[in-house]
């Protein structure tokens, strides 16, 4: 299973974006920020709500030189489908990563073998392929995009203020620590 400071896994899959298909792959990537949002299916329940919640904030996130990836073991043409019948889903603009075989989803942990599901996991992989930031929780929790954002802000942080921590609760613009010191001012 992959650990903070391991590597974007290699792949190269196929996504669905803006009404259509394309291929996606690790090195597409490289010099970008990248936010994956695993999630279990199309066409359940949860997913759409934390989809658009993304779909919402994705400007925001390109704001910051970030690419925002869904990822599920459906394929291209299911994310189509449900892009193109789904009113929430169809706001989405950021790429849809179809894993049919899950091995991405392998190479990240959150595969379900007896489901051929993926659990909801968000990673956040830095300029140079570099895990950041992981989180992975049953499926019956959704997650708010809102502190995905924040997260991808504080990596974004802390790779730019050498010996600087954000602490509990760290918006842009909030006091920072250097473990040692005192609390570093607002910047």
């Amino acid at each position: 299973m992959i650990r903070i400071g391991d590597k974007l896994p290699g792949f190269s899959l196929e996504a669905y974006q803006n009404g259509e298909f394309k291929t996606i792959t690790d090195k597409s990537l490289r010099g970008k920020w990248v936010v994956i949002a695993a999630y279990p299916a199309d066409f359940t329940f949860i997913c759409p709500t934390e989809l658009e919640d993304l779909a919402k904030l994705y400007k925001k996130f390109q704001a910051e030189g970030a690419e925002v990836l869904g990822l599920s073991t459906d394929t291209h043409f299911t994310h189509k489908a449900w892009h193109d019948s789904s009113p929430s889903i169809g706001q989405i603009t950021y790429p849809m990563l179809a894993d049919p075989t899950g091995k991405l989803c392998k190479k990240l942990g959150t595969y379900i073998k007896d489901e051929g599901l993926s659990l909801r996991g968000t990673f956040i992989f830095n300029t140079d392929g570099e895990l950041t930031s992981m989180e992975i929780h049953d499926n019956s929790i959704g997650r708010n995009a809102q502190e995905i954002l924040r997260k991808l802000q504080a990596s974004i942080f802390v790779s730019e203020h050498d010996g600087e921590v954000c602490p509990a609760n760290w918006t842009p613009g909030s006091d920072t620590l250097k473990p040692g010191i005192e609390l570093v001012g607002k910047i």
